[in-house]
């Protein structure tokens, strides 16, 4: 410590300021062995196009899926070297590679450093932590004072614990043992783990960053490095920690990242992390949805959401599996909603970044128990949080980008389910408009004509006098979107038009659009007020020049995907009648008593 006039101490404000750049000798470095892979019969029969394809472009579209897929889609390929694996595969019911995996696990296995681009809920976990496993298993044994030998950087605590119970699944049948390190619990029980010795550290960049600091672990050992979530820890701010981490390790490791969206900032990282690397994309590289999730965005008011919420999570609850997260945006929203859905009944829990890590895990374990099936976060858990069996994902605050908005539904439709997300947007939502629709546009969704309006208007055209408050009660300025419109289907929520219409449409392949005032199919489709699948004349602005059709029998929400129902009041998710915010029913198998009648 300084005197009171000297000097004072020096300090660090940078994490990983006192980490000193290690300078490597590969001469001198102990020889390590990554390359484990069999390629199967079939596979090379596919032939030398395909693998020239991949040398020298270092690039896989999804044309390749298909022949790839022959590596491994039997257990009994020996693109899975090891008996030890195929015993924990058995053991947890695996039964066929995703897309992801089916292309992952050569590259993984043959030692190349990879990219893989997939939509949240491919599998990419399993994609890299089971060649993790085979990796390890060639390894020598850790000796006292040594460090993992495969590190998972991830982003979040909640990703970072879901990653390790995957690793202890499938790495303890070979007495692999892993640790997770985060912020936000004690130093202690990690650092016991660390001194252990661990074969597999799953860390966020920060609290690694204090043990390495520390002293309290290394990376010396280290070969196989996974960066999960890339995107979002480099959103996150994480890329100076990042590269302090990747400067311990040694340059001739093996390098695995994964991304949903492949902006340039990855791809500078990959540039300067991975060498001669090879790229896996499962869809496109553009921001996109996954195409299970059916996305309906109803255009309103903020003083209109709780009733809208409570309406909707009426019909939810009463379906046999309503597993459902609702996002905001802060933290006192997340706290002020879910005490107000627990005051009337509703058997709600809530999760942000105030929480203390014992209170976070509870609440995520009672939530895919099911005993609490509504869960309301923040953005906190838009990444990362694999439960399988949500079904529902609302968006109350939407996102502050569109990116956000991708991950928040990724929630649900995990792997291959299916699942629905509706969204809220609002006023101060404007500036959004054009990227939603993108997405929207991007996974064949039906677009609500509302936020076309919207998007018009933010260039200057049409909407009218009344603008972005019209569109909402239901006036619409000129029509002047054309054949776009009636190319497009229409299963949105508009309570004005969709009362007076009984509208029911949203199935890719049975959709009415809007035109003029009038809902048509495509030539030769099913229509609505009008005949035959031929545009009808253009009606006045916002009206309707003639009679409703009649009326179609009633039919829940859920009963049949992509089916929308008779309209009732507000937003016009139930199919029962609205109830008062502070007195709704009580949804089945509440586990939260309702409060006593006054």
């Amino acid at each position: 410590m300084g005197s009171r006039n000297g000097p004072p101490p020096m300090k660090f404000g940078n994490p990983g300021e006192r980490l000193r750049k290690k300078r490597w000798n590969l001469d001198e470095l102990p020889k390590f062995e990554k390359n484990f892979y069999t390629e199967h019969p079939e596979v090379q029969r596919v032939s030398q196009v395909s693998n020239f394809f991949i040398v020298f472009t270092a690039f896989l579209f999804i044309y390749f899926k298909k022949k790839l897929s022959k590596v491994i889609e039997h257990l009994s390929s020996p693109a899975v070297p090891a008996e030890y694996v195929m015993d924990v595969l058995m053991q947890q019911n695996f039964k066929e590679p995703t897309a992801i995996q089916s292309q992952g696990f050569p590259v993984a296995l043959s030692g190349k450093d990879m990219v893989g681009i997939a939509q949240t809920g491919s599998g990419k976990t399993l994609a890299y932590l089971l060649p993790a496993v085979v990796h390890i298993n060639h390894q020598p044994y850790l000796e006292r004072g040594d460090g993992p030998i495969c590190l998972v950087l991830a982003p979040t605590r909640e990703l970072a614990q879901q990653v390790q119970q995957v690793a202890y699944d499938y790495g303890k049948s070979s007495r692999i043992k892993s640790t997770c390190v985060y912020g936000g619990a004690p130093k202690g029980p990690q650092i016991r783990d660390l001194e252990r010795g661990v074969e597999i550290c799953i860390a966020t960049p920060g609290r690694l960053i204090d043990f390495l600091e520390a002293g309290k672990t290394n990376l010396r050992r280290c070969t196989y490095l996974v960066l999960d979530e890339a995107d979002r820890m480099l959103d996150m701010g994480f890329e100076p920690q990042i590269r302090k981490i990747v400067d311990q390790i040694r340059p001739d490791r093996q390098t695995l990242m994964w991304s949903a969206t492949w902006p340039k900032e990855v791809r500078q990282l990959a540039e300067d992390f991975l060498r001669e690397y090879i790229q896996i994309n499962i869809g496109a590289l553009e921001l996109s949805a996954n195409h299970n999730i059916l996305q309906i965005v109803d255009v309103c008011m903020e003083n209109e959401k709780d009733n809208k919420l409570l309406q909707l999570m009426e019909e939810i609850m009463a379906e046999k599996e309503n597993k459902t997260i609702i996002f905001v945006e802060t933290k006192k929203r997340c706290d002020d909603l879910t005490r107000k859905m627990r005051r009337d009944g509703w058997p709600a829990m809530c999760i942000h970044g105030d929480k203390s890590q014992p209170e976070r895990d509870w609440v995520l374990t009672e939530f895919r128990s099911g005993k609490a099936p509504i869960l309301i976060a923040t953005d906190v858990a838009s990444r990362g949080l694999d439960v399988e069996d949500v079904k529902f994902v609302i968006n109350y605050d939407y996102p502050s980008s569109s990116e956000d908005y991708v991950h928040r539904i990724g929630r649900t439709a995990r792997s291959t389910n299916k699942g629905t997300a509706y969204t809220f947007f609002t006023p101060g939502n404007l500036r959004q408009a054009r990227d939603l629709v993108r997405v929207l546009e991007e996974a064949r969704q039906a677009i609500n004509p509302k936020l076309l309006q919207l998007v018009d208007s933010g260039r200057g055209g049409g909407g009218g006098r009344g603008g972005f408050f019209s569109l909402i009660r239901g006036g619409f300025g000129r029509d002047n979107r054309n054949n776009r419109d009636a190319d497009r289907p229409s299963s949105y929520r508009d309570r004005d038009r969709d009362n007076r219409n009984n509208f029911n449409s949203g199935a890719p392949d049975q959709y009415q659009s809007y035109n003029g005032g009038g809902y048509n199919s495509r030539p030769g489709g099913p229509t609505v007020g009008g005949g035959g699948g031929q545009q009808q004349p253009s009606q006045p602005p916002g009206q309707f020049g003639q009679a409703p059709p009649p009326a179609l029998p009633p039919q829940p929400l859920m009963a049949q995907p992509f089916v929308q129902p008779p309209q009732p009041p507000l937003m016009g998710f139930m199919g029962q009648p609205p109830f008062p915010f502070p007195s709704p029913p009580p949804p089945p198998g509440a586990t939260v008593p309702l409060p006593p009648q006054k």
